[in-house]
């Protein structure tokens, strides 16, 4: 395919998954009751509003209260889009207005409603709360996908060729490309992070870092963006997720660079609010002038409000004319925002955003000579195309043998949306990605397996993590084969998710004997982190049930956490143990099949590494044959069917 007809198929294929991603919530949200909803968690209903204030960035916002005494799991978190609806009349959503969730504290909710005054009907009826569908991304996305694809003879034609076209590219000369600026952290980076900084730094159009677990990429990426500050003033960082943008702030931040955190501070970790434009703002030296006009504009919105109740001709022409008094006011206020906003980005060295993020209003119409894209192997290619419309050099940094993109759509992954453009790229230009060789997180016998099956055989572990034991009699790896002992994998028939209640015990066992072997104060003396992990949440339930009554874990339990494979990315701890779960006739691994995942949770571990699954049905595979036969060659294979 030609780089156009590449994109016109990505577009078609975000159709698919925009199509999934809407049944999804049709299903969850649109076709069930108001009482279904409320039951599974996607509406709480109904609400009292407890107070509603103006936030920073004249944001109207609500805190509001759950009523009911139903105490279930739910889908609401910081950043989710919701609708605010009232029941006014005996109509069921009648009225509503859109919101972002701010934060979430079990029975209260605060929500930034789009807007600027509070609806007129929220004392009308009972209030409610649906979690809503995230249109504006799709938008964001199918306009870059367009844009790239009507691209002629300009930047972003020339990238769209050499990251899916015949562009071909030279990688620069290292030993020329060699700066006296880059010598100067030199001492701090290995040789490998080195030699990717100097290639960032002297790309004309693309580089890639390619990190795999524990080699420090982040290090990597936060010292290539600081050298590209000093020679081009200011640039644009992007990742998929807000978790990875908000990291990579807090590290630019304490090298001193004066980052920038674009975005709604409702989706912003706490550490980085501080960074945010919201937050920024506030501390400009004409902040208490807009402050000033917010007060006015405060006051006679709740003069406004007082004609509520009874209204008479008197009173709502009134009414319009205080109304007409905010709206000047407001007007004020936003041309002081607006000239606040573009002194802080003028100003910035780092503008950090989502990438979806990037088409934010403040960034309307500027433009950026390098953007930096973190965690590119897990970003989607059309959200990738949206920072690049706004740059004349991309450099991505990930790891595409860890976890893809999440797509809902099976058939849009099949066709080719799970691959992303990182992926595309590395393969296409090679000469242009550097992989980072050495990592500083595990023992070399957690990292082996790895390193072979995922990257030729090329890391090396660091001195000070090489031969790292929780204690020198504990091995490093444990697989513990549950073959023949009869613990056939069950299905939850309301999610389909997998579990293994038999082998969530077993795992258990291990991990209970291994507390005991080093010893309960021992362990909390030395503050040993557990992670255990599983690739399907009806597990998580099992092994939280199982953890949970544990007497000889219970002391630990603030150094343990159970969760699924993708809550770990990116995570490490001390001990890791993980429950394969499928174990069946037909020797079917299903979601296994994605050996990224694995590789993943693999990976989490520094010091111990507990594996527990059924070889006969794994090894069905080739990657978890593999395995089993590198665990057996190391003397780290144990079974089960012989110990219990």
């Amino acid at each position: 395919m030609t780089s156009k007809e590449n994109l016109k198929h990505t577009y078609q294929l975000l159709q698919l998954e925009r199509q999934a991603d809407l049944e999804q919530y049709r299903k969850k949200v649109l076709m069930r009751s108001l009482h279904q909803r409320t039951k599974e968690g996607v509406t709480w209903y109904p609400v009292r509003l407890l107070r509603d204030f103006i936030g920073t960035g004249e944001r109207v916002m609500i805190e509001i209260e759950k009523t009911n005494s139903l105490d279930q799991p739910h889908s609401f978190q910081s950043g989710k889009v919701v609708s605010l609806f009232c029941n006014a009349s005996g109509k069921p959503e009648k009225q509503h207005v859109n919101g972002v969730v701010n934060y979430v504290r079990e029975n209260t909710m605060t929500i930034t409603l789009n807007g600027d005054d509070l609806p007129d009907w929220i004392d009308e009826g009972s209030l409610g709360v649906d979690v809503m569908f995230d249109e504006m991304s799709y938008r964001e996305m199918e306009y870059a996908l367009k844009k790239v694809t009507e691209a002629e003879e300009n930047r972003l034609a020339l990238l769209r060729e050499i990251l899916l076209g015949d562009e071909k590219l030279q990688a620069p000369n290292l030993v020329l490309a060699t700066s006296n600026s880059l010598h100067q952290t030199a001492s701090l980076l290995n040789e490998s992070q080195h030699e990717a900084v100097t290639k960032i730094v002297h790309a004309t159009d693309v580089a890639f870092i390619h990190g795999p677990p524990g080699t420090g990429k982040t290090t990597t990426i936060v010292d290539a963006i600081k050298q590209t500050v000093k020679n081009e003033n200011q640039v644009l960082v992007c990742a998929p997720s807000n978790a990875a943008v908000d990291l990579l702030v807090e590290k630019l931040t304490i090298q001193g660079l004066n980052t920038l955190r674009i975005g709604h501070p409702a989706r912003v970790t706490e550490q980085s609010l501080g960074r945010t434009m919201d937050a920024r703002i506030a501390e400009h030296e004409h902040f208490n002038e807009l402050k000033s006009l917010r007060r006015k504009m405060e006051h006679l919105r709740h003069q406004a409000e007082r004609y509520k109740r009874n209204f008479g001709h008197t009173e709502r022409k009134q009414r319009r004319m205080l109304r007409d008094e905010v709206k000047a006011l407001k007007a004020d206020a936003d041309q002081l925002e607006f000239y606040i906003i573009n002194d802080l980005l003028n100003h910035a060295h780092a503008v950090c955003c989502t990438l979806v993020g990037s088409s934010h209003p403040s960034l309307k119409g500027r433009k950026f000579t390098t953007v930096f894209i973190d965690e590119a192997g897990q970003a989607l290619e059309p959200a990738c195309w949206i920072p690049i419309l706004k740059s004349q050099r991309v450099i991505f940094a990930g790891d595409h043998c860890q976890l893809p993109p999440t797509i809902k759509s099976y058939e849009a992954a099949k066709q080719g949306l799970s691959k992303t453009l990182f992926e595309k790229g590395i393969e296409k230009h090679t000469p242009l990605a550097t992989m980072l060789r050495v990592q500083y997180r595990m023992h070399e016998s957690i990292m082996e397996f790895s390193s072979n099956y995922f990257y030729k055989n090329e890391l090396i572990a660091h001195e000070s993590v090489k031969h790292e034991l929780l204690r020198s009699y504990e091995q490093p790896i444990e697989f513990m084969d549950t073959a023949g002992c009869g613990y056939a994998e069950k299905q939850n028939l309301e999610t389909l998710s997998r579990f293994n209640p038999e082998e969530a015990t077993v795992l258990i066992h291990q991990v209970e004997r291994l507390a005991e072997s080093i010893g309960i104060s021992a362990w909390l003396d030395e503050k040993i982190t557990l992670g255990i992990i599983t690739p399907y949440s009806a597990q998580v339930d099992q092994l939280l049930q199982q953890a949970g009554a544990s007497e000889i874990l219970e002391p630990l339990q603030r150094f343990i956490s159970i969760n699924t494979v993708d809550a770990f990315q990116g995570q490490e701890r001390d001990v890791i143990a993980i429950s394969f779960v499928r174990s069946n006739e037909k020797s079917e691994v299903g979601f296994l099949s994605d050996i990224r995942r694995t590789n993943v949770a693999m990976t989490r571990a520094r010091k111990k590494l507990i594996m527990v699954g059924d070889s006969a049905t794994l090894a069905s595979d080739a990657f978890y044959s593999s395995l089993i036969e590198f665990v057996q060659a190391k003397g780290f294979y144990k079974s089960a069917y012989s110990v219990f």
